[in-house]
């Protein structure tokens, strides 16, 4: 599980809204070993908010941990790119490679265009019947 410490900012029916603080590293070395946090700070130095399932009935103003089961964000990132990608390069070579001609290049682009958009549109899918990758509360923080 990749978890993180969160505070509980808004709650409603479905989900809860949390800000993570991006001042922190991993929990390993707390920011002072790889210099992720660093990198952090420089692209999102801003609090970040997220909506999550919130399973243990945490209030307004709880400091919580939030968990995200192991590979999906290594999932999400191969269906989101790698996947419109890969069909992009297969519509551009079904699409030029028919064609004999001056107008092969514009075939070409037509598929990788369509290519592309159906990636996205299929990588969307995907994603959305899966139902474990929502991040979610795993526990209250008590000090």
């Amino acid at each position: 599980m990749l978890e993180t410490r969160a505070i509980v900012v808004q709650k409603d029916s479905q989900f809860t809204l949390v800000e993570v603080s991006g001042a922190g590293g991993c929990s390993v070395c707390e920011g002072k070993g790889c210099g992720s946090s660093k990198v952090g700070q420089l692209f999102c130095s801003k609090p970040r908010q997220f909506k999550v399932e919130n399973h243990v009935n945490a209030e307004v103003g709880d400091e919580v941990i939030v968990s995200i089961v192991e590979g999906t964000v290594l999932r999400g990132i191969s269906l989101v790119y790698l996947l419109p990608l890969a069909l992009m390069f297969a519509g551009a070579v079904l699409g030029g490679g028919w064609i004999a001609g001056e107008q092969r290049d514009g075939y070409a682009t037509l598929g990788a265009l369509s290519g592309l958009l159906i990636g996205f549109l299929l990588a969307k899918r995907i994603f959305s019947n899966k139902s474990n990758h929502q991040p979610f509360i795993a526990r209250l923080i008590r000090e």
